[in-house]
């Protein structure tokens, strides 16, 4: 049964909506700052403590946000304090087509939501937007840095021939960069559009932070350049931010036309004190105001209101539906138990595969299909969290690469989950102790791979796994690997945009990544370190357990990091495949080294590892270095 909005609702949200086109052309205020597009808290640096004098400078600075005094350049640098240590040295960036009055709203909102998002670290980032703002207790002006940083590319491949977009693309690109690179101390940003035979118009935006020379931000923008065939290919849209500059393009135009013919900028804003009171009135954070438009600000905010009210109603019938839906699932998932001790016969020993930290699991036979069905030990209360955990997780995900979930029983204190049956077990029954042929190792590599960016990217709920080791994967019978165990597994709203934090820290010694283990740190580059670590083993036939490897009794990580400089595969029998399959391991070996990165910003995004194992790419010995190139030496 499909739910429509009833026709007087549509009507009027239509005639609201151009209402409120038609009124923000009235505007000449930008007010898109919308949210944070990412934010890091850089822990290296340190936290400060409640009441320290790094809190009062920072909050000093941010009380200060709101008395800036509106430039063209849309730069500026603020420091509070004088002990090194606790000194708070500030930088913030508008978009170089974003009105000044504009520019300090965005930069007031980014002093209040960073506050929130990193609360206690000396040395964090923020991006919107219209603006970016940045502190430290170091010193941060007039030095090029490339990391943190983010990427976004949007959902859709130019349809078109791919050598044409690249040339449109390169075009592009290589004007705005010497553009923006020699805009001068004051104003480092260039936008333009390109278009091409039969080709829909490309716009781009490039832009440096001011400071820094001409030859750094080429060189800031050269390494965002050499990024976006490992983090947005093809697609059709993309945006690459670092600290000191950041570039995007898309066939949607999203910058102020009025930008393609900048003036010249205002000397820039260098502040090491509160600002004198501007003209331009800047309210204390929560807002703004200017005489000349309050009138139409109020209407505007009125239909506004009348628009959230349509899309409340809007919301409220999709969510009626989608929960509608959801519980048609969930029934459709649920059996009797004493289905499932008959499927199992009784639970019999001789029908037992295997037992894990929560329950032993069973082979079966359900309404004439193999199953396993894992029974979980009774009155454990982490054992019902990891079941209700597991069914929430796996309801929705249907993937070649992930165990499909068959179903589930609840009933008193019994709880059950049944899975697809896979004959070969899990992956550490092979690896380990069985030699494997190279095409089985690579395409278990490229299959856990697939399966972890269906889960980190294109699942209906974003789920971090937490436990991905080789237990972890099962194998059907023709050895595709299927990723299994989502008790530990994280869901992630669209709302957190870069990590959240927990105090329950599980999963498996080995395979937690560094930041997790340690600050409870986690997110989509948790499952990240994980697969590096497995693709290591599978690489080396060892577990990461194995502390004496090779002839100098290095560890996994150690050794695959000399085997690597050394361009040799981490299994000695390996050296007598051909050429193309040694190519390919020394690929994994550098996604390995990759994914173990300490630092989780340093780490590939999963859709990257995928591309470059997949070959959709002709240039993959420079996505190779790119990625490995900023290796710290073992």
């Amino acid at each position: 049964m499909s739910y429509v909005m009833p026709k007087s609702y549509t009507m009027q949200c239509l005639v609201l909506l151009s209402a409120l086109l038609l009124s923000s052309q009235l505007l000449s205020v930008q007010s898109q700052e919308g949210k944070a597009l990412f934010s890091s808290c850089q822990t290296v640096r340190g936290n400060f403590t409640v009441n320290s004098i790094f809190e009062v400078n920072l909050k000093s600075l941010i009380s200060s946000l709101s008395s800036l005094p509106p430039t063209q350049d849309g730069f500026y640098n603020v420091s509070f304090g004088e002990t090194d240590n606790e000194k708070v040295n500030s930088l913030m960036l508008c978009r170089g087509d974003v009105k000044p009055i504009g520019c300090i709203r965005c930069i007031i909102r980014a002093g209040q939501e960073i506050r929130e998002q990193c609360p206690n670290e000396k040395e964090a980032i923020i991006w919107y937007d219209n603006c970016m703002l940045r502190y430290s207790n170091r010193t941060i002006l007039n030095t090029m840095e490339t990391s943190p940083g983010y990427s976004f590319a949007t959902d859709f491949d130019f349809p078109g021939e791919k050598g044409a977009w690249e040339n449109m693309l390169t075009t592009l690109l290589e004007g705005l960069m010497s553009r923006a690179a020699a805009g001068g101390e004051r104003k480092k940003f260039a936008v333009s559009k390109k278009s091409g035979p039969s080709l829909q118009t490309l716009y781009g935006l490039m832009q440096c932070t001011p400071e820094i020379s001409e030859r750094d931000c080429i060189d800031c923008l050269t390494w965002n350049i050499g990024r976006i065939p490992i983090l947005c290919n093809t697609k059709m849209g993309c945006r690459q931010a670092t600290v000191s500059c950041n570039l995007r393009y898309d066939t949607s135009r999203f910058y102020d036309l009025t930008a393609e013919e900048q003036p010249r900028a205002l000397p820039p804003a260098h502040l090491s004190s509160p600002p004198p009171p501007s003209n331009e009135r800047v309210s204390d954070g929560k807002g703004f105001a200017i005489d000349d438009v309050k009138g139409v600000v109020i209407i505007v905010g009125g239909v506004v209101l009348l628009i959230v009210l349509c899309v409340v109603i809007v919301l409220t019938l999709k969510k009626k539906k989608h929960n509608r839906q959801n519980e048609r699932r969930e029934d459709s998932l649920k059996f009797e138990f004493s289905a499932i001790r008959s499927a199992t016969n009784n639970f019999s020993p001789h029908n037992e595969l295997g037992k894990g930290g929560f329950g032993k699991v069973y082979k079966g036979i359900l309404n004439g299909q193999q199953v396993a069905v894992k029974r979980l030990s009774e009155n454990t209360k982490q054992g019902e969290i990891q079941f209700k955990n597991e069914v929430l997780s796996m309801a929705n995900l249907s993937h070649r690469n992930l165990v499909r979930l068959v179903g589930f029983s609840a009933e008193n204190n019994e709880r059950a989950l049944i899975y697809e049956f896979l004959p070969n077990k899990s992956l550490d029954n092979f690896i380990f102790d069985k030699a494997l042929g190279w095409a089985t190792r690579y395409g278990i590599i490229v299959g856990v791979a697939r399966g972890i960016l269906y889960l980190h990217q294109d699942s209906h709920a974003r789920i971090i796994h937490r436990d991905l080791k080789p237990g972890n994967v099962l194998l059907d019978k023709d050895m595709i690997p299927k990723i299994a165990d989502f008790g530990l597994a994280k869901l992630f709203d669209e709302s957190q945009i870069s990590q959240r934090f927990t105090e329950n820290i599980m999963g498996t010694e080995g395979y937690i990544a560094p930041e997790f283990r340690n600050e409870g740190r986690i997110s989509f580059k948790t499952d990240v370190y994980s697969f590096g670590v497995l693709v290591l083993e599978i690489l080396s036939g060892k577990s990461i357990w194995n502390s004496k490897m090779g002839e100098n009794g290095e560890d996994l990580i150690t050794y695959a990091k000399r085997m690597y400089k050394a361009k040799k595969p981490l299994k000695p029998e390996d050296s007598n495949l051909d050429k193309r399959d040694k190519e390919d391991i020394l690929t994994c070996i550098t996604i390995g080294l990759g994914c173990v990165e300490h630092n989780p910003s340093d780490r590939p995004e999963m859709r990257n590892v995928v591309q470059l194992l997949e070959k959709n790419q002709s240039f993959s010995s420079s996505i190779r270095a790119e990625i490995y190139k900023r290796k710290k030496s073992a």
